[in-house]
């Protein structure tokens, strides 16, 4: 049986990576469910396969790879698709999740799962985190990633929204600020769990 096992979950740009990169400083496993899903789900050549199938050549690029970008494109202004993009990947994101949770059946585990309750992952955590911060400072925070607003606030109304998040998670964490007000959050967090 695992000893703890944290979810994180939050709005995009709000900050779920730094607070799962904190709680790892401070001995807790990290699983990136973002970086799986890129460097491992969409680097099979069983899920390509199925995206070429059902996309079409549109989201790869003039050497046969995914282009991630055109992928964006299609899933997020088309609900269905990605619905299907989802069912396609998460089973084996779970997949990967159970293999590297089996590595340490006695750990403490943080698991950035950004569509935690869109998905009804709620039974797979002990407790549920919330990473938040205003409107404002997500917008700017994404728009520092690259995306301009219209993006931005594409890839926003695709999640649940962010007071919803915060009125479902067992904790929020509020980063609105610097860093170390972050942290001490997550320390007075960690000795209460």
């Amino acid at each position: 049986m695992y000893s703890m096992i944290l979810g994180i979950t939050g709005g995009i740009g709000c900050g779920k990576t730094t607070a799962a990169s904190l709680f790892e400083k401070r001995g807790f496993s990290r699983i990136d469910s973002d970086l799986l899903i890129r460097n491992t789900v969409l680097a099979s050549s069983e899920v390509l396969n199925e995206i070429r199938a059902h996309l079409g050549k549109s989201v790869f690029d003039s050497q046969g790879a995914l282009n991630r970008s055109a992928l964006a494109a299609i899933v997020f202004t088309q609900e269905a698709e990605l619905k299907w993009l989802e069912n396609l990947t998460h089973p084996r994101l779970f997949d990967l999740w159970r293999g590297q949770l089996a590595t340490n059946p006695e750990g403490k585990w943080v698991i950035e799962a950004p569509l935690l309750f869109e998905a009804n992952l709620q039974n797979w955590f002990d407790f549920t985190v919330c990473v938040a911060c205003s409107n404002d400072l997500q917008r700017i925070r994404l728009e520092q990633r690259g995306l301009n607003r219209g993006l931005a606030e594409q890839r926003i109304s695709q999640q649940l929204p962010l007071s919803r998040k915060v009125e479902w998670a067992d904790f929020v964490l509020w980063n609105s600020s610097s860093t170390a007000f972050l942290e001490a959050q997550i320390d007075r967090l960690v000795a209460n769990l």
